[in-house]
Formats: C-alpha cells, sequence, structure tokens
C-alpha cells in the first residue's frame, strides 16, 4: 500500500469516528435550546427526546412559532458532517476488498449506495421539513434505504474476504435488521398524526441514529486497526 493511499485511508476512518462523536454533541446542545413545540402539542416545552424528531431541530421555526436559527445551524452542521464523511466513508472501504470477484463487485455495490445515502443525508440538512416537506421524506426515505443497501453488501463482502474481520459482518448483520425494521416503520408503521404514532416514529428514529452512530464508530475503528495492520 502506497503511503499516501494509507494516510488518506486513516485519516479518513479517523474522522468518521470525530464526526460520530461530534454528531452526538451538536444535537444534544440543538436539542437543549430548541424553543419548543411537538406535532401535536405546539406549545410544549423544550425537545422531547419520545416526541420530537431529529429533523425538528432543523426546521427554521419551531413548532410553537419561535425561530430555531440556533438549533437549526447545529443541527444542519451535524447532519451535513454526518452525510459528507458516511459517503467518504464508504468509498475508501471499497479498497479493503478485492482478493476476489465477489468481494470487490459487493464492495464497489455497497459503496456506490453508500455515497447517495451520504448525498441524501445532505439532503436532509439542505431541506427544512416545515420549508421543504416534500423533498426532506424524500430525501430521509432513500438515506435509510440506500444505507441498509449498503450495509448488506458490505456484511456479504466481508463474509467472502478472508483477511477481513469477521466481527465486522456481524456488526453490520445486526445492524441491518434494526435498519430493516426501522425502513419498515417509516414505510408502513403508524402515522404520525396519532399521539401513539409520534411517539413510536420518534422513539424509532433515536434508536436508528444513535444504532447508527455506534455501528460506523465501530467499523471505522476496525477499519483503522486493519490499515495500520498492513
Amino acid at each position: 500500500m502506497k503511503p499516501k493511499s494509507r494516510f488518506w485511508r486513516r485519516t479518513v476512518f479517523q474522522v468518521s469516528m470525530a464526526v460520530c462523536v461530534l454528531f452526538v454533541v451538536l444535537t444534544a446542545v440543538a436539542m437543549l435550546i430548541y424553543p419548543g413545540g411537538i406535532k401535536s402539542n405546539h406549545s410544549a416545552s423544550g425537545y422531547s427526546f419520545f416526541q420530537n424528531f431529529f429533523s425538528d431541530l432543523g426546521r427554521t421555526q419551531a413548532w410553537n412559532g419561535d425561530s430555531n436559527a440556533v438549533s437549526m445551524v447545529l443541527f444542519v452542521t451535524a447532519c451535513s458532517l454526518a452525510g459528507a464523511i458516511l459517503a467518504m466513508f464508504f468509498v475508501v472501504f471499497a479498497r479493503f476488498f478485492g482478493q476476489s470477484p465477489w468481494s470487490k463487485w459487493l464492495g464497489r455495490l455497497g459503496s456506490v449506495a453508500g455515497l447517495i445515502s451520504g448525498i441524501c443525508f445532505v439532503g436532509i440538512a439542505a431541506t427544512p421539513a416545515n420549508v421543504h416537506g416534500w423533498a426532506h421524506g424524500v430525501f430521509v426515505d432513500w438515506a435509510f434505504r440506500m444505507f441498509l443497501l449498503a450495509v448488506l453488501l458490505y456484511t456479504a463482502a466481508i463474509l467472502t474476504q478472508k483477511e477481513y474481520p469477521r466481527r465486522a459482518a456481524w456488526i453490520f448483520a445486526i445492524f441491518a435488521i434494526l435498519l430493516a425494521a426501522y425502513v419498515g416503520l417509516i414505510t408502513a408503521g403508524p402515522s404520525t398524526d396519532t399521539a401513539n404514532g409520534l411517539k413510536i416514529q420518534a422513539t424509532g428514529q433515536k434508536i436508528i441514529v444513535y444504532a447508527a452512530i455506534i455501528a460506523v464508530f465501530s467499523q471505522a475503528w476496525m477499519a483503522l486497526s486493519f490499515a495500520r495492520s498492513r
């Protein structure tokens, strides 16, 4: 492996882990300063962890009618960085898979899906739900669908690669189960127009977002360790 290539890969994996932590920090601060209101109760105070969505942090105006400028900037920054580094992670990750035709093509297809998913997450940040609701919804749907496809393809790629740690495949496999369940939830789950439906959807989103952070952080850490050993 060329020194420049090795440095590039290590840098992307290190930045991936840093962005995972930064996303949690920035969105946590955004939640603390969110003005208030949920879809079913515009007068609710503050941010409800189980009834507000992450997308509520990116609204130009909170549900209670107040300006949401500060939370929006924090969310847009966090989501844009996450989308950009997710795309970069999958592009660089493919370089590990070339021992066999199967692992090579599974990795490449997985990276294409991961790249599209990353772009969609940036699209989520660029389309506030209260301003561009339809586009925002499309980006959300395809961000998670393409993420699921990328994870499934890379699970298979890892299992067909002799050198790469098998435990990475099991991490992706467990995450894929959660991700598939969430895609099913946002596709055919209860409507957010009901109180229970809102809680289920918002809670499901929190679970999958934090699961994604753990999965990507873990994969980046293992990829960095693998790159250093070569």
